[in-house]
């Protein structure tokens, strides 16, 4: 039995249009649900293409079809990078449980006594992902986590105060750092560099990053490539808890 070439051309439409929502869904969810809306539309077109027979819309949607995954590759390349990231970094000996609640208050100190004094600084709490890949400039430190420590790199004097500070298993391990800056042409032209410098990180890892704006001194917290602006005392303290509650061997 044959099967008719329409029928052929939408079956293998519908099955490029799951397996591309199935990718996007894996990259971000709510990329997917639009891809979904875009994909069926283009099946519908064809379609009703084999079923006119019109041999032109046949062939140009053929070559939409087949050139969607690259297409898509291209639009969403740091999504997918950040993905393929997380596969390829993952550690299996990671494990979550409840943050130091020391190590948070402590944290919690210092952001409100640099945002009451205007200080800059720029936080950055790991999580699954290892960042030695990505932040290869920075000052060994090893130190445990306190208010006081954390003052005194951002201080304006501080040769190291321009830079990120690195926390990882409740201890700050570097400062100093240079981030990836975000090249998201979507960034609202009042974030500095350590707002994008934050969500350049946040693109490529799951780590937490922390911005204390010297210019308005409010306190923002950046997850997933997106960033939460003047964060209230209780939302950053259960969001802190979250960040550090992650234990990894190294």
């Amino acid at each position: 039995m044959t099967i008719p070439a329409d029928l052929t051309g939408l079956s293998d439409t519908l099955l490029m249009t799951a397996l591309v929502v199935a990718c996007a869904y894996v990259i971000r969810r709510d990329v997917a649900m639009r891809l979904l809306g875009i994909m069926s539309l283009l099946s519908l077109l064809t379609f009703f293409a084999h079923v006119t027979e019109l041999s032109g819309p046949i062939r140009i949607l053929g070559i939409l079809t087949a050139s969607t995954p690259v297409i898509l590759a291209v639009i969403f390349q740091t999504d997918l990078r950040r993905t393929l990231l997380a596969l390829g970094k993952r550690s299996p000996q990671s494990s979550e449980g409840e943050g130091d609640n020391e190590t948070v208050e402590e944290l919690l100190k210092a952001l409100r006594e640099m945002a009451d004094k205007q200080i800059g600084a720029l936080i950055v709490l790991v999580r699954h992902i290892p960042l030695d890949h990505i932040i290869n400039v920075g000052t060994q430190i090893e130190a445990k986590v306190t208010s006081e420590l954390l003052n005194s790199i951002f201080l304006p004097y501080s040769p190291i105060h321009d830079g990120a500070v690195i926390i990882e298993n409740g201890k700050l391990t570097k400062a100093g750092c240079l981030l990836p800056l975000s090249q998201n042409p979507d960034i609202a032209k009042s974030f500095g560099t350590r707002h994008r410098a934050a969500l350049g990180l946040s693109e490529l890892s799951d780590s937490y990053v922390v911005v204390v704006s010297e210019e308005t001194g409010k306190i923002s917290l950046v997850h997933d490539a997106k960033i939460t602006y003047d964060m209230e005392h209780g939302e950053l303290r259960r969001s802190l808890k979250k960040a550090l509650a992650v234990k990894r061997q190294t």
